[in-house]
């Protein structure tokens, strides 16, 4: 196969970053405080903790989804205002979100190809990954992929995701649309094609009722529906108001529970590395699914357990000891009042999520009660209605919009 080549192309093990368990989250205090976890959510730079991840993984994720910086050599903010007016850009409240800004090609592409390697490494023997990229360089890709996965490898599908929106574009049509590769290590690899049937069109449906020689004579089965194209149309995150986080880039829920279904079954392992908004993980919870999610950017892990909290998923808060501990044990203008089976928040800060572990030990956080920012009316519930142990004391943990966690204990 033809194979790219780049000043400097190499590829090494890297340095595995060392994991510290944070914390375990119980959404709504579900197999608190025994339950082992269903995912892990890890905030570390992807190359180290994939790297970490080998010992215990590799050859046994089902499904790796994809998302890395596009080579846009743009600089993304991610809104952290809550009930905005969505048409006054202006307005918004903003922070910082990712860099996806390179000093050359060659440095892109060392960076994709590295992750890429390690990812065929952690992939199961009948695994699949799917790589989502754009024009910027999904050529560069489907090469670095045909190398990575040789000859052993399957190539199964180039999807196109199409959307519509605005575009300043006016030398040329409109780009709406991104690239998905598909690849398996083997033949023998998970597709379940009736899991992502959808209906046939009504003209369709109306056309073979009214003829009997429609389709030369093959007749489908109408009821049971059709696999969906290698192309595909939903909506972007922005026309989703239900799903929107302020997050950049964010990926519509529907994009990953089609590929979720379709690659992986109930207690498979899917795994994340470019974590962002957390979609993959979200999905892959609400769908009976393990998973591993990560990031570097401390805004992407809270922005994920902030939307995880909501599904009936264990999971664990994971960082890389190179990062320092970011919580804080002073609170200025805040009080923590404590009933027998209540706890309520008063605070001027700008918080945007908080949990309560009831019994804590002193060593592990472990979250029964949560409660977050409501995206779009920017209301937080200051009350949890949660038994406090009389034994140890309770410990709560604030994070504020701009990312601060605070740690609390009465």
């Amino acid at each position: 196969m033809p194979i790219l080549n780049w000043k400097e192309k190499h590829l090494v093990t890297p340095e595995p970053a060392s994991l510290i368990q944070d914390s375990i989250l119980y959404p709504n205090g579900r197999g608190y405080p025994n339950a082992q976890p269903d995912g892990r959510v890890i905030l570390g730079e992807n190359l180290s903790v994939m790297a970490a991840l080998l010992p215990e993984y590799e050859g046994r994720i089902d499904l790796i989804y994809a998302d890395p910086p596009f080579f846009t050599n743009r600089k993304f903010s991610a809104r952290v205002g809550r009930g905005e007016d969505s048409r006054k850009p202006e307005k918004w409240k903003l922070a910082e979100g990712y860099h996806d800004a390179w000093p050359d090609l060659d440095s892109y592409l060392q960076f994709l190809y590295e992750r890429l390697a390690l990812m065929y490494r952690l992939l199961s023997p009948n695994g699949t990954i799917y790589l989502h990229l754009d024009w910027h360089a999904d050529a560069y890709a489907r090469l670095l992929l045909d190398e990575i996965f040789g000859t052993e490898g399957v190539f199964i599908n180039e999807i196109i995701w199409t959307y519509h929106g605005p575009s300043p574009i006016k030398t040329a049509f409109n780009r709406k649309h991104d690239t998905i590769l598909s690849y398996a290590k083997s033949r023998d690899y998970t597709f379940n094609v009736d899991d992502v049937r959808e209906p046939y069109h009504p003209n369709t449906v109306a056309t073979f009722k009214s003829s009997s020689k429609a389709g030369f004579g093959k007749v489908p089965n109408l009821e049971r529906g059709k696999v969906p194209e290698d192309w595909w149309y939903f909506p972007v995150v922005a026309r989703l108001h239900s799903e929107r986080t302020g997050y950049p880039t964010q990926k519509p829920e529907a994009l990953l529970e089609r590929i979720i279904l379709a690659s992986s079954n109930k207690g498979d392992l899917v795994a994340d590395f470019f974590c962002g908004s957390g979609t993959t993980s979200l999905v892959a919870a609400r769908n009976g699914r393990k998973f591993i999610t990560t990031d570097e950017t401390i805004r992407a892990i809270h922005t994920a357990r902030s939307r995880l909290a909501e599904t009936n998923a264990v999971f664990s808060l994971e960082r890389d000891s190179a990062i320092k501990d970011i919580s804080s044990h002073e609170a200025k203008n805040t009080k923590i009042h404590v009933s027998k089976d209540c706890v309520r928040l008063e605070t001027s800060l700008d918080v945007d999520f908080w949990e309560v572990d009831p019994d804590w030990d002193g060593k592990m956080f472990k979250s029964a009660a949560q409660s977050q920012r409501h995206a779009r009316s920017g209301e937080l519930p200051l009350e949890l209605q949660i038994k406090i142990g009389r034994e140890r004391e309770a410990c709560i943990r604030l994070v504020t919009v701009q990312g601060k966690q605070i740690q609390l204990h009465v």
